[in-house]
Formats: structure tokens, C-alpha cells, sequence
């Protein structure tokens, strides 16, 4: 059995390479955040979350969320959207991650991916309807109108809150899931070596 110094000496370079990987992740997704591909009204298709998820499904749910925490404080000092913007991004990225890292942990298999991206795509109903939308219209005094004539450019058939919540915000993040799923998906074994702590 091995003497306390030892597994003492043990944990401390557990908690050193866990930290590392976080700190590197956290890094990268702060990176990739301000990298954004627009795609419908205010809607925007970034690939920050991926590093959380590595983590999350290599190290476990709270250092992955640790990874989304380091890379929404990041971006505090060059919020444009009074702070709402990086909390939302948090909620709805963390309802992602936590399903599908919480479910791979007791069964390995890439399909868990799925349910966060299932449990992502009504957060993120809730958290526009909510949250988002309301902020825009009293940031940039807009009224529902406005939002709907946004939505309206790329889907002219939106003419409601809900239209834009059910065939805009729910797609979006549909859209947003994939991706993320299909990037894991091919990156993940080969870099798992990298993203293992190894005990």
C-alpha cells in the first residue's frame, strides 16, 4: 500500500494536470470565441463550447465547466451585451455539456452527445424567450416588430414571437449541436490522449 507522502504526492499531480488542461482549454475557447459565423438576425454560429466539451468528456462535467466559466469571464471586459450575452452563453452551453458528459461517463458511446444537444436546444428556447430577446429590445429599443423584421430577411413566414423562438432560436441551436457533435466526433479519439489526466 502506498504511504500517505506518496498519495499525497499523487493528488497534487492530479490537481496540477487537471488544472493545466483547464487553464489550456479555457485559453482556446476564450480564443474561439470572438470567431463567428452570422447566421440568421442576431444568431451566430461559434465554435467556443468545443474545448468545454473535450474537457467535460475527458476529465468529467465541473472541469468542463470550468473551461465555459474561464471563457465567458474572458470576455467581460468586451461585452457588448451588458453581461447578458456571456450569462446566457454559459446557461445554455452548460445544458449541452453537463447531459451528454454526466451520461457518457457511466456509457461511452458518442450517441450521449445527442441528449445535450436535445437539452440545448430547449434551454436555449427559454433562455432567448426569457432572457436574450428581452434584452435586445431594451438595449437597442427595439420592439418585437424589429426582432420579427430580422427574422424576417432569411424566413418571411415568421411573424410571431413564437415563429422566431420555434423556427429560428430552436433550428439555430439544432444547428449549433450538430456541429459541435460532428467536431467532437472526429477530433476526440485522437486527441484523447492529450486530454487524459493520467493518474
Amino acid at each position: 500500500e502506498a504511504c500517505p507522502m506518496t498519495k499525497q504526492k499523487t493528488r497534487s499531480n492530479l490537481s496540477v494536470q487537471y488544472m493545466t488542461r483547464i487553464a489550456i482549454l479555457g485559453a482556446l475557447s476564450a480564443v474561439l470565441f470572438p470567431l463567428e459565423i452570422p447566421i440568421v438576425a442576431f444568431y451566430k454560429l461559434d465554435f467556443s463550447t468545443l474545448p468545454a466539451l473535450l474537457g467535460a468528456f475527458s476529465m468529467g462535467p465541473l472541469p468542463g465547466l470550468a473551461i465555459l466559466l474561464i471563457k465567458d469571464l474572458s470576455r467581460l471586459a468586451y461585452s457588448s451585451s451588458m453581461y447578458v450575452g456571456e450569462l446566457a452563453d454559459f446557461i445554455m452551453s452548460a445544458a449541452f455539456i453537463l447531459p451528454a458528459s454526466l451520461i457518457y461517463r457511466k456509457h461511452k458511446t458518442r450517441k450521449t452527445a445527442l441528449v445535450g444537444m436535445l437539452c440545448m436546444i430547449v434551454v436555449s428556447v427559454l433562455v432567448n424567450w426569457k432572457m436574450m430577446i428581452p434584452f435586445y429590445m431594451t438595449a437597442f429599443n427595439m420592439d418585437m416588430e424589429a426582432i420579427i423584421g430580422m427574422a424576417q430577411k432569411a424566413l418571411p413566414f415568421v411573424d410571431t414571437e413564437w415563429k422566431v423562438l420555434l423556427y429560428v432560436t430552436a433550428p439555430f441551436n439544432l444547428l449549433k449541436g450538430v456541429v459541435l457533435c460532428v467536431l467532437t466526433y472526429v477530433i476526440y479519439k485522437p486527441l484523447s490522449p492529450l486530454l487524459h489526466v493520467r493518474k
